[in-house]
């Protein structure tokens, strides 16, 4: 299957990076290389891009399409590495960085992936296939407990506990191996009222971001890439679900704060110092045109903030 993605906000994202022509900048989701190959556009010979992306089809994609840019680099890591792929390049600060939290259309639309209700595959959902914990040791092994507490705090999803039941006495017969079984499970538990969307879009989406820990690697990647971001560098996150937007609002609202002391001190004893001023007060949305050339463009929301 060929590796596409429709980079959402691409020109936002990019002209939020300020590109300088020599400058040296981080695309932490590869993917398609929508982003990368406008940030390339943007330098010259003299600047680099660095592109990390934990799915081998992206970087094999991105090697053939980036051939001859010779100031791109691919990394096949999670880019919650970003620190230690840094300091293995001997690089110490940074101009730019960007991260599109959204998962690929490559990874939806190819079926052997098992990221969508849509169609009937293998339950798997890594997004690094050359691991080897995968969405079928989620529903299959995990407690009614555990499996009802992800679907409730990732999917924020109502019937959680009627759902995890459903999962537990189905794999007690034979284990769910399939795309296809689980949507029917979690399907029959929703009430028929409530159907207006898919009714597994919310489970599969929480075991997605459980297989590949997704949430808990933004804030620790945020607060890496500041640091790396040299005096007058941007960072640049784009988001897709509200679990995924309140961290990088309340990472970048943290780092923007400086001192910590109790309101009633009346001097500053923490000494520490505003990092970044936030570049967008509000989050930037997509466009009308873009939002009816690509219809999953529309729960994404960019955050920009510039290197104090």
């Amino acid at each position: 299957m060929k590796f596409k993605h429709y980079p959402v906000m691409l020109k936002e994202t990019v002209d939020f990076l300020n590109v300088k022509k020599g400058g040296i900048y981080v695309d932490c989701t590869l993917g398609g290389g929508g982003h990368s190959g406008e940030v390339l556009k943007r330098l010259e010979k003299t600047g680099r891009l660095i592109s990390i992306d934990r799915d081998l089809a992206a970087i094999d994609n991105a090697k053939r399409i980036f051939s001859d840019a010779d100031n791109f680099t691919a990394i096949h890591s999670s880019f919650d590495e970003l620190g230690e792929i840094l300091e293995t390049l001997n690089i110490e600060k940074i101009d730019g960085i960007m991260m599109d939290l959204g998962v690929s259309s490559y990874q939806i639309d190819n079926p052997d992936r098992g990221f969508s209700y849509m169609t009937d595959a293998p339950l798997d959902m890594r997004m690094d296939d050359t691991v080897s914990f995968s969405a079928y040791d989620v529903v299959n092994g995990y407690s009614e407990e555990k499996l009802t507490d992800i679907f409730f705090t990732y999917g924020e999803e109502r019937h959680s506990r009627r759902i995890a039941a459903a999962i537990v006495k189905e794999r007690e017969a034979a284990p769910i191996k399939t795309t296809g079984q689980l949507s029917q499970i979690i399907t029959s538990k929703v009430p028929a009222y409530e159907k207006g969307g898919h009714p597994a879009k919310r489970c599969f989406q929480a075991i997605r971001i459980e297989v590949n820990n997704e949430l808990r690697q933004i804030e620790p990647t945020i607060r890496t890439a500041v640091d790396k971001l040299g005096l007058g560098g941007r960072i640049a996150i784009i988001s897709f679900h509200s679990l995924e937007d309140a961290i990088v609002k309340k990472t970048f609202v943290s780092l923007a704060k400086g001192c910590t002391c109790p309101k009633d001190f009346p001097v500053c004893v923490c000494g520490k110092k505003p990092e970044i001023e936030i570049l967008t007060k509000k989050p930037v949305l997509p466009s009308e045109t873009e939002l009816s050339e690509n219809s999953r463009s529309a729960s994404a929301k960019l955050r920009a903030a510039l290197k104090l």
